[in-house]
C-alpha cells in the first residue's frame, strides 16, 4: 500500500525537529541547579501545566497503542480514556495523593519514601524499582515509533528505519540534557498544540470520507458485541475494567511522570487546577487516536490490500500486525501536506514523552540512588552531570531491548505490566506513607517487593516458564495478575506495619503538617 507521504512533508518534520533542538540549547542558559534542572523551579503555573501534562502523556506511543486497541476491540475501547479522565478528574476536586505529595516538598517519589520512613535504604531500593520498571516500560517507545514513520512514509529498508529512530532520540537527548525540565515543558507545549491539530484534523477527514455508519457496521461485523461493550467476556470484560479504573488512579497520582507535575506546581491550589483541567486531556488522550483506530480498521477490512496485510482469511484480526494498522491508514488517507503536518504532530509526541521519561528516570537514579549512596556529598554540578550521563545510559538501553524483545501481546498491555512492577507497591507505600500514621519501614520495604509478582503478566515470561503448556491456557491475562499484584502489595503494606511497626510511627508523617 503506498503513501502519500512526499519530500515536502520530510520538510514539514525536518523544520520542527531542528526547532526543538535550539529550544534546548536557548534555555540550558536559565539551569542554575538541580530545582531548575527537575522540577523547573517549582513555577509551573495552571495553563501551562495543564498543556505540559497532557503533552507528554500525549505521545506517539499513546497514539500508537490507543489506535491499536480501537483496532482490536472497538468501541468498546472507549472505556479505557473514560475512565482515566474521571479518575484524573476526582484526583484533581479531592487531592488525594498529590496534594499532600506537592506539601512535602520533595522532587522525585523515593525521596519521600526517605522523607517519610527516615530509611535511606528505602529510598534506594525504592529507586532502583522505579527506574527499572520505567525503563522497561519504555523500553519499546522506540519500536513503536519505528512502527509508525515505517508505515506512514512507506520507508521499507529496516536500517533507514533504525537511522531515523537513532537520529530522533539523538535530538530529544540534546534538548532534555542541556534545559532538562525547562526545556521539557516549552516543547511539550508545542508538541500539544501540533498534535491535538493533527489527530482532530486526521479524525474530520476519516469521518468525511468513510461515514459515520459505515465505521459502526464494520466494527459489528469484525468485533460483534464485544466491540460495543467492554463488559462483554468475548472483549475485555470485567477484571478488565476494574484494572482500567486503577490504571487510571495511578497513571496521573502515583506515576514518577505525571506526579513529578505535581512537584512542579507553584502551589497545592495549582496541583488540584492541573489535575482538574487536565481530567479531559487524559480521556481524549486515549479516545481520539482510539477511534483513529476504529476507522483503521473499517478502511482495511473493506479494501483487498487491507484485509490481506491485517486479516486472516476467516475474517479475524492478525494480532502481530495490529500495531501497524493506524500509520497505514493515515499514510493512504491524509493528501500531501497535511500527512506531513500530521507527522510532524505525532513525531513531535514521540519527542514529547521520551524527554519525559528519559529526565524522569535519570533523575530517579541519580538523585535516589546515587545521590543517598555517596552519603548525600555530590555537588549540585556533579549531580547535574550524573543525571546527564543517566539520560544517554538509558537512551542506549532503548535501542537494544527495542531491537531485540518480542512484544507478544498488545502494546498498552506490556506497559500496564511492566509499569506495574513499581507503581502496585509505590500506590500501597503512598496511601499509606500519606494517610495511616502506623505505615512503617518494613511494611514499604515488603509491599515494593511485592511488584515483582507483576513480570508474570507479561507473555514472554509466560512462555519461559512454560506457563500456556502447563495450564493448557491461552495464557494469564495481565489484567488478573495486576489486580493481584495490587492485593497482594496492600496486604504486605498493612500486615509489615503491624508485625514490625516503626519506633516512632508518626515520624515524617505528611499529612500531621
Amino acid at each position: 500500500m503506498e503513501s502519500n507521504f512526499t519530500t515536502l512533508d520530510w520538510i514539514i518534520v525536518g523544520a520542527y525537529l531542528l526547532g526543538t533542538v535550539a529550544v534546548g540549547v536557548y534555555v540550558n542558559r536559565f539551569i542554575k541547579g538541580m530545582g531548575d534542572f527537575l522540577v523547573a523551579g517549582r513555577s509551573l503555573k495552571t495553563r501551562l501545566g495543564v498543556a505540559t501534562m497532557i503533552g507528554s502523556e500525549l505521545g506517539l506511543v499513546t497514539a500508537m497503542y490507543s489506535a491499536q486497541k480501537g483496532f482490536t476491540g472497538g468501541f468498546a475501547a472507549f472505556h479505557i480514556g473514560l475512565l482515566a479522565g474521571v479518575t484524573a478528574l476526582v484526583i484533581g476536586l479531592t487531592g488525594f495523593i498529590v496534594v499532600p505529595l506537592r506539601r512535602t516538598g520533595v522532587m522525585t517519589i523515593p525521596e519521600f519514601y526517605e522523607q517519610r520512613f527516615g530509611s535511606r535504604r528505602l529510598r534506594i531500593f525504592g529507586g532502583l524499582i522505579l527506574a527499572v520498571s520505567g525503563i522497561l516500560n519504555m523500553g519499546l517507545f522506540l519500536k513503536a515509533g519505528a512502527v509508525f514513520v515505517t508505515g506512514l512514509t512507506g520507508i521499507q529498508d529496516a536500517t533507514a528505519i533504525k537511522a531515523v529512530m537513532t537520529v530522533m532520540l539523538l535530538l530529544v537527548l540534546v534538548y532534555t540534557a542541556l534545559g532538562g525540565m525547562v526545556s521539557v515543558i516549552i516543547t511539550d507545549y508545542v508538541q500539544f498544540v501540533v498534535l491535538s491539530f493533527g489527530l482532530v484534523l486526521a479524525c474530520l477527514v476519516a469521518v468525511s470520507q468513510l461515514g459515520w455508519q459505515n465505521i459502526v457496521e464494520t466494527v459489528d461485523v469484525v468485533h460483534g458485541a464485544a466491540g460495543f461493550n467492554p463488559f462483554d467476556g468475548e472483549g475485555f470484560g470485567p477484571s478488565y475494567v476494574v484494572w482500567m479504573i486503577f490504571l487510571g488512579i495511578v497513571s496521573c497520582a502515583v506515576w514518577q511522570t505525571a506526579a513529578i507535575r505535581a512537584c512542579a506546581a507553584e502551589n497545592e491550589q495549582v496541583v488540584k487546577r492541573l489535575y482538574t483541567w487536565s481530567s479531559l486531556g487524559f480521556m481524549i488522550r486515549f479516545m481520539i487516536p482510539q477511534f483513529i483506530g476504529i476507522c483503521a480498521l473499517t478502511y482495511l477490512w473493506q479494501h483487498d490490500a487491507g484485509r490481506e496485510l491485517f486479516f486472516h482469511p476467516d475474517g479475524k484480526l492478525i494480532e502481530d500486525e495490529s500495531l501497524r494498522a493506524m500509520p497505514v491508514f493515515l499514510s493512504q488517507l491524509l493528501p500531501v501536506g497535511v500527512i506531513g503536518i500530521v507527522g510532524a504532530g505525532m513525531i513531535a509526541a514521540f519527542m514529547s514523552t521520551h524527554d519525559t521519561y528519559l529526565l524522569c528516570w535519570a533523575s530517579v537514579l541519580a538523585e535516589d540512588v546515587v545521590q543517598p549512596l555517596s552519603g548525600g556529598r555530590l555537588s549540585q554540578k556533579t549531580r547535574l552531570l550524573v543525571t546527564r550521563v543517566f539520560l544517554f545510559i538509558i537512551a542506549a538501553f532503548l535501542l537494544i531491548w527495542s531491537m531485540w524483545y518480542e512484544l507478544g501481546q498488545d502494546l498498552w498491555d506490556y506497559m500496564a505490566v511492566s509499569g506495574a512492577i513499581y507503581f502496585t507497591g509505590a500506590f500501597a507505600v503512598m496511601l499509606a506513607g500519606l494517610y495511616w500514621k502506623r505505615a512503617s519501614t518494613t511494611g514499604a520495604f515488603l509491599a515494593l517487593f511485592a511488584g515483582i509478582f507483576a513480570l508474570p503478566g507479561l507473555e514472554p515470561v509466560q512462555r519461559l516458564v512454560g506457563v500456556f503448556e502447563r495450564f493448557d491456557a491461552k495464557g494469564i491475562s495481565g489484567a488478573h495478575v495486576g489486580l493481584a499484584t495490587t492485593v497482594l502489595a496492600v496486604v504486605l503494606m498493612v500486615l509489615g506495619s503491624l508485625v514490625f511497626p516503626d519506633k516512632n510511627p508518626t515520624k515524617g508523617d505528611s499529612t500531621s503538617s
